[in-house]
């Protein structure tokens, strides 16, 4: 009974020690063991499964286990363009010259890499994630390495603690802000959070409140065009979205009518002035109705009389996607690739509804109190932070007393570190 006791004590206490890390800290603690699973599908190359289990191998996974699965991914056939090694070999090659860098920062610079401008369009892959905080799988930048040398213990710092490549910013910064603040409570505060934010940030801002759905549309079309015309060079486009979601994602205009988000953004991907510069959306709005209870803790209750339990955790909470074989691809229309230097940051999982009460959206307020507190990180690294506090909250829908969760989803096509 002695050693359950323990050994359970035990448990229980380093589950605590790993959520404070991460909170202290703001990166996992990845120590314990890795192992990966590689599913494929008929019609890839062994060529290409090679390719993702050195991806693996130079990541540190100690074991990967193959199968193969009767899916057919791709229909028919899979696309004539579509080259997965080269993706893959490109990865693990970076993998292996960067072992100290950030797994978001490797991603930034394979797209670099990886990204091709066809009809005007730079194709680029695109990850998607929930991520609380920065995760190496390699090692951790400026850790000193002991060594000796007749005796004597010497620290070697490790340099080159980043991609060195970022976005040029030193021209012209625009904000659009539009916001339906009618029956929706809070966003007031939200809208002006934002925008004091984009102030300080040093973006000229065009603020529109209670758009209807076209006004929406015809908002982007504007911005663009004064873009387009603008003398001088611009570097960088912020757009806020705050209004209610429909149950597909759709955003809904004052009036009631929906206006598709992707039309929203093909509108501004396609403006000429900002080809191969930033592109921020910033969507405060519902996704759906899901509504996450949460995932607890897994730890017997009694421990909770001498330990900190661990808050429960949104479902969808540090997931982190990679989507190569869609190059682009932040817009679901067949056929219609989305161009690279594309960040877009929703306020809720995909199908879940983002909350907000008499004081605005948690998601808007923690936003602007971590980038005020460090308004030259780099941008993906700070989003992370603030999915942290944001999957920590418990929050009360207005239809319901039980405690919900929420969580960030952030998609990013960008191809240099974004530092405002």
């Amino acid at each position: 009974m002695a050693f359950l006791v323990s050994g359970t004590l035990q448990a229980a206490a380093q589950l605590v020690d790993a959520w404070d890390s991460l909170g202290r800290k703001g990166k996992y603690n990845v120590q314990g063991s890795r192992t990966a699973l590689i599913l494929c599908s008929p019609g890839v190359s062994a060529t290409a499964v090679a390719a993702m289990d050195g991806v693996f191998q130079a990541l540190g996974f100690e074991n990967c286990e193959k199968r193969e699965v009767p899916v057919q991914l791709w229909g028919a056939s899979p696309p004539a363009a579509w080259e997965p090694e080269a993706f893959l070999l490109h990865l693990g090659k970076i993998c292996r010259q960067h072992p100290h860098w950030s797994l978001l920062q490797l991603l930034t610079e394979l797209f670099c890499r990886v990204a091709e401008e066809i009809a005007g369009n730079i194709i680029c892959p695109v990850f998607r994630t929930s991520l609380r905080g920065i995760l190496y799988l390699g090692h951790e930048p400026w850790r000193p390495e002991v060594t000796s040398r007749e005796g004597v213990l010497c620290l070697q710092m490790q340099s080159d603690p980043g991609p060195g490549t970022q976005y040029d910013l030193s021209g012209t910064r625009a904000a659009l802000l539009l916001a339906v603040i009618q029956d929706r409570l809070g966003a007031r505060h939200g809208v002006v959070a934002l925008r004091d934010l984009c102030q300080a940030l040093g973006f000229k801002i065009t603020l529109r409140t209670n758009p209807s759905a076209q006004a929406f549309w015809e908002e982007l079309a504007q911005f663009r065009e004064t873009l387009n015309t603008h003398k001088g060079l611009v570097s960088c486009a912020l757009v806020a979205l705050m209004a209610h979601g429909g149950p597909q994602g759709q955003l809904l205009g004052a009036d009631g009518e929906e206006v598709q988000l992707e039309v929203l953004v093909q509108e501004l991907s396609c403006c000429q002035a900002l080809h191969g510069h930033p592109k921020i959306f910033l969507l405060q709005a519902c996704r759906g109705g899901n509504r996450d209870s949460g995932v607890g803790p897994r730890a017997l209750p009694w421990h909770w009389r001498w330990l900190r339990a661990p808050p429960a955790m949104p479902t969808q909470v540090d997931v982190l996607q990679i989507q190569a074989d869609a190059p682009g691809s932040l817009i679901s229309s067949p056929g219609t690739p989305g161009q690279a230097d594309i960040l877009t940051v929703y306020a809720a999982a995909e199908g879940c509804v983002a909350y907000r009460d008499e004081k605005g959206s948690d998601f808007v307020q923690t936003l602007v109190e971590v980038i005020r507190a460090n308004p030259g990180g780099d941008l993906l690294e700070l989003l992370t932070e603030v999915n942290r506090p944001v999957c920590e909250l418990d929050v009360l829908g207005p239809d319901s007393d039980e405690l919900r969760k929420a969580c960030l989803e952030i998609r990013s096509s960008l191809r240099r570190r974004l530092c405002l």
